[in-house]
């Protein structure tokens, strides 16, 4: 059993911090909103009244706040957790905050002697209760090993992504894919619907395709990630595809501006000469233009 501290019991802290509890460790929480961690008292959490005395005595000190500023105040204000830490605690932020943030944090707390590890969390808060999260994890090996088993008191897949710092960088990535989709399959719904289409068919048969299958379970790996550009769909034909739903969305009043945006990226690969390549060469010709190849 470990003694630990949790700072950030909101919709998703709550039930995490409950789970270390179910597994056996005395947990010691802090939030700004007493109440939230007086509802956690059924769990046998206990009580802090601040940042330092949830650290006060911890072996593990783990945040879960809204952003990067609620993070270093936390640790670095007047009355932060960090000044209670001893130099064999270990610190895990769960929290989803710029990665520079992380990093400077990360330093801050070596310059103490403490180790870190960053811990960003995937799904959602019915998973969080569940203790079914994915965890994505950055850190040395020797602290990740540490943290592993109050991680999976959390989560049922814990994903070490690389150094400290990495586990945010791999969470903030994801989030940017997830919300851009978001916006995409918005947007692909309305041109249904104004098209006269039931939206609940077009999502069935977007399932069917990589619309709504997605290109990582299939066109990436099969193509581009092996290095195989030879045509499934060429370049020319998914821009010339586009160009008849951005029309077919002008001829309707449909917002596109996603749709929009995507055309720029196969103009930069006809522009390449990438036309004839197959339509995962798009990857290809970002990753030039980040200077990557």
């Amino acid at each position: 059993m470990s003694r630990i501290g949790f700072i950030g019991v909101g919709t998703m802290g709550a039930p995490m911090a409950r789970n270390i509890a179910k597994g056996g460790h005395e947990v010691k929480a802090y939030d700004i909103d007493a109440k939230a961690v007086a509802a956690l008292a059924d769990a046998g959490i206990k009580p802090a009244k601040s940042a330092v005395t949830a650290a006060d005595g911890a072996e593990i000190l783990i945040t879960m706040l809204p952003n990067s500023r609620h993070v270093e105040e936390a640790a670095f204000d007047e009355g932060g957790f960090a000044s209670a830490l001893s130099r064999d605690a270990l610190y895990i932020d769960m929290s989803t905050i710029a990665p520079a943030t992380t990093d400077s944090i990360g330093a801050r707390m070596a310059e103490r002697g403490i180790a870190m590890v960053d811990a960003p969390v995937g799904r959602q808060q019915s998973h969080a209760v569940a203790g079914k999260l994915m965890i994505m994890v950055g850190g040395a090996d020797e602290a990740v090993a540490r943290a592993r088993p109050v991680l999976e008191l959390m989560g049922d897949t814990i994903v070490h992504c690389g150094r400290l710092g990495m586990g945010v960088r791999m969470k903030v990535v994801n989030n940017y894919m997830s919300i851009a989709l978001n916006s995409l399959s918005a947007e692909a719904l309305v041109l249904a619907e104004r098209s006269g289409l039931d939206p609940n068919l077009a999502r069935e048969v977007m399932l069917g395709t990589a619309a709504g299958q997605g290109h990582f379970g299939g066109t990436y790996p099969a193509k581009v990630l092996k290095g195989d550009l030879t045509p499934g769909f060429m370049i020319d034909l998914a821009q010339k595809d586009m160009g008849l739903a951005l029309d077919l969305a002008a001829s309707l009043d449909v917002s596109v501006g996603t749709g929009k945006a995507a055309r720029t990226a196969y103009d930069r690969a006809q522009k390449e000469g990438r036309g004839r390549e197959d339509w995962t060469a798009i990857y290809a010709s970002a990753r030039r233009s980040a200077g990557l190849g």
